[in-house]
């Protein structure tokens, strides 16, 4: 008689890592802006990543790691991870290639094949043809749309985490305001305020102090209020600075700035949905970009077109019909360009151009004249910059943060919400 024996399932080691960890781990990896690859040449945008280099990335996040529970793989697995030779391991390859398809399976990665290419005759009917030139036959994958939205997500959680808020979302908390006998706060209320009553208590604390008859009579004590908070509705455009200098001297600048306009982003849409939010890039032009390419967005070998931005995010805030239009400008240098009126560009990036600041000021005295906030969020601090963004914030009446890539986004969240909010009582 055939015997089956039947034992506990153990499932593979790449069943145990928690995608979401893995991928909120391998976020500088995704929106990676051109700071690594900067002495090889800087490619301007490049939505597709080499699948060799996101299998790269997933080893060097297991080995720093504690992503993969020691439960869930053998000695053997594990003292490989660690090995300077983990790259040649089958067992680690597996294991990342199980990851890595995890991760197309749950839409954080789009994986693209590589083209097929037939070789050439050597030969036709016509003549000889030279050798066939070699083509990029490498594997290559795209970020997803919902992995943008999980990094902003993510982002937003610990900004937020960081600055003593467990949580966000949009919160309609409703705080009862009664008078004297019911808590001891007086509340005096003058005919013609706006009162947004609560109905359904103040019955009920009527019924409940002289039992259910008709006609009800209700008593200043009886009232129940919502304490509310009036949101000014708010236009908001991000002017991005993407010159070559945001990922140069040791540092990059530009993709903690993403990770932040990302965080901004879904604030407002998940918190004030009334508000809008637009992207503008400025280098040696500026332009608007979709924020859904936010993340795929990259520096360039740019100066720095300050005026031009300015002029860009008029435009859009104009367009917008809110009780408050402002612009964040995040920036590490001087305006060191200017698109001139035949279109030709003038640049000097030798210290501060005078001509150049100039007509930068001008822009600024033109948003200063429209009702348009400037707030400055620089990540230098050079001497020579400190009296330039000064001069922008006294004009616009603005503020100018003097911050590094790791507590912009601490600035710039504390700076939005508190413009937000007033308490009406």
């Amino acid at each position: 008689m055939k015997l089956i024996r039947y034992g506990k399932y153990v499932g593979e080691p790449a069943d145990a890592v928690d995608l979401e960890e893995l991928v909120r781990r391998l976020g500088d990896f995704f929106l990676q802006s051109g700071f690594e690859s900067q002495f090889y040449g800087v490619s301007e945008m490049d939505p597709e990543k080499s699948m060799e280099a996101l299998r790269e990335a997933i080893l060097k996040a297991l080995q720093d790691g504690d992503l993969l529970p020691q439960d869930a793989m053998s000695d053997e697995l594990r003292e490989m991870l660690q090995s300077p030779q983990a790259r040649d391991s089958q067992a680690v390859k597996d294991l990342l290639d199980q990851l890595m398809e995890r991760m197309s399976q749950e839409g954080y990665i789009n994986p693209q094949q590589p083209p097929q290419i037939t070789p050439p005759p050597q030969s036709s009917a016509r003549g000889q043809l030279g050798q066939a030139q070699e083509r990029q036959t490498e594997a290559r994958f795209e970020i997803t749309d919902k992995t943008i939205d999980f990094l902003g997500f993510k982002t937003l959680q610990d900004l937020l985490g960081s600055l003593g808020r467990s949580s966000f979302g949009r919160h309609d908390t409703r705080d009862m305001a009664t008078g004297v006998e019911a808590s001891g706060v007086s509340r005096h209320y003058e005919f013609g305020d706006t009162l947004n009553l609560d109905v359904s208590e103040t019955l009920f604390n009527a019924v409940r102090r002289d039992g259910a008859k008709v006609p009800i009579e209700i008593n200043y004590s009886d009232l129940m209020v919502h304490q509310c908070e009036y949101q000014s509705s708010c236009a908001t455009v991000v002017l991005l600075d993407c010159s070559h200098s945001m990922i140069l001297y040791g540092e990059d600048r530009f993709t903690p700035a993403k990770r932040v306009a990302m965080a901004l982003s879904h604030l407002i849409r998940t918190q004030y949905p009334g508000d809008t939010l637009s992207l503008v890039l400025f280098h040696d032009s500026a332009e608007e970009v979709p924020l859904g390419e936010l993340a795929r967005v990259q520096v360039g070998p740019y100066y720095t077109n300050t005026r031009e931005g300015l002029r860009v995010a008029q435009r859009i805030l104009l367009r917008q019909r809110k009780d408050m239009r402002q612009i964040v400008m995040i920036t590490d240098g001087k305006p060191s360009a200017l698109t001139l009126e035949d279109g030709r560009i003038y640049k000097n990036a030798f210290g501060l151009d005078p001509f150049v600041v100039g007509q930068t000021l001008e822009e600024v005295n033109k948003c200063k004249r429209a009702g348009i906030l400037i707030n400055t969020f620089m990540l230098a601090s050079d001497y020579s910059l400190v009296h330039f963004v000064q001069k922008i914030t006294e004009m616009c009446r603005g503020k100018a943060y003097f911050t590094t890539p790791y507590t912009l986004g601490q600035y710039l969240l504390m700076d939005y919400m508190s413009r937000k909010t007033k308490q009406i009582h």
